[in-house]
């Protein structure tokens, strides 16, 4: 037989063998994984990844409950894992098959009540929603949401198109749970977003980033891998990103294995390979978030936006039952 003929021939044996000619179907928040860490676990495992991404919990649990199917792993946050978990939708996780879970730090593990112990979902990433300012344009303001209230920047700011971020950082704004469903505790959430609705351009949970880089917004509620991520390390200089100091809404964003996934052992390893020290090192540079493998210490190059501490006054989005209601009904009257 012709040697190259064979050499290829083998190659693609081999490429059969690792991952069956199968491709992996993710379903992830918008950027959230840098390209290069998906092409080096495609190249590790021979292998293809498709790569669909959403901008909330919600647009994905849509999705997928309207029959959205052929995803291996998706990226829920907390409160949803636990809905995914109630409505069957998970796998139930092979321990044996991640390895890795040994580095996951115990202070992020010790706050999980989603699912206890982890029985179907591996966390990902810690964080919340913040607040950035260009201090070019906004001068003497504090590290509060009450910035929202400023009426001499209205038409430059923007708060995500989310209704438990919005309401979340009022209720705490407030001194209250971000979970509260209390009916006195949710209108007087629901009065103080619509005070800061009258000084906001929009509701905006997909280009507040794009807008803000271009210098459209002044100040915006999100997330702090979104806004770096559109600026040049110029314009970096020039943000400043902060948790209000009344605290607000925080999360843990988990992978999960959909219940009959069609390549569940391609999952396996996708997941196993982002708790890679070396891997999860390079995640945590590019999104600059704090890192909750202890392994990865190390290998991270970058310093992230904020600490673990500095989320000590958040509090984690719990299901919230059948009180999601009195939520939906306040923000359909703030989004009126």
């Amino acid at each position: 037989m012709n040697r190259l003929f064979s050499g290829l021939l083998l190659l693609v044996l081999f490429g059969l063998m690792g991952c069956g000619g199968r491709t992996l179907y993710v379903y992830n928040w918008t950027y959230y994984i840098p390209d290069d860490v998906v092409k080096q676990f495609e190249k590790k495992y021979m292998c293809k990844v498709v790569y669909d991404v959403y901008s909330s919990n919600e647009e994905m649990f849509a999705k997928l409950k309207a029959g959205g199917r052929g995803y291996d792993v998706v990226f829920p946050s907390g409160d949803f894992v636990k809905i995914m978990i109630h409505e069957g939708m998970l796998e139930k996780l092979e321990k044996s098959k991640l390895p890795n879970l040994k580095y996951l730090d115990n202070r992020i593990l010790n706050k999980i009540t989603f699912d206890a112990g982890n029985m179907f979902s591996v966390p990902y990433m810690v964080g919340t929603a913040g607040i950035a300012v260009n201090k070019k344009c906004v001068k003497d303001y504090d590290h509060s949401s009450s910035i929202f209230d400023r009426s001499d920047l209205k038409g430059r700011m923007t708060l995500l198109d989310d209704m438990r971020e919005v309401l979340g950082m009022a209720l705490k704004s407030l001194g209250y749970s971000v979970n509260s469903t209390n009916p006195s505790e949710l209108e007087q959430a629901k009065a103080v977003a619509l005070r800061w609705k009258k000084n906001i351009l929009k509701f905006d949970a997909e280009s507040f980033a794009k807008g803000f880089a271009a210098g459209e917004y002044w100040v915006v509620q999100g997330y702090a891998e979104n806004v770096f991520l559109e600026l040049d390390e110029e314009q970096r200089k020039s943000v400043d990103f902060f948790i209000p100091k009344e605290g607000t809404t925080m999360y843990i964003d988990s992978m999960v294995i959909l219940k009959n996934a069609p390549h569940i052992d391609l999952a396996y390893k996708f997941i196993n390979f982002i708790h890679e020290p070396e891997i999860y090192a390079k995640i945590a540079d590019y999104l600059q978030l704090p890192a909750i493998n202890t392994g990865a210490s190390p290998f991270i190059k970058r310093s992230p936006h904020y600490n673990i501490e500095d989320l000590d006054k958040c509090q984690l989005k719990e299901d919230l039952g059948q009180g999601v209601i009195k939520f939906n009904q306040a923000w359909e009257s703030i989004r009126m």
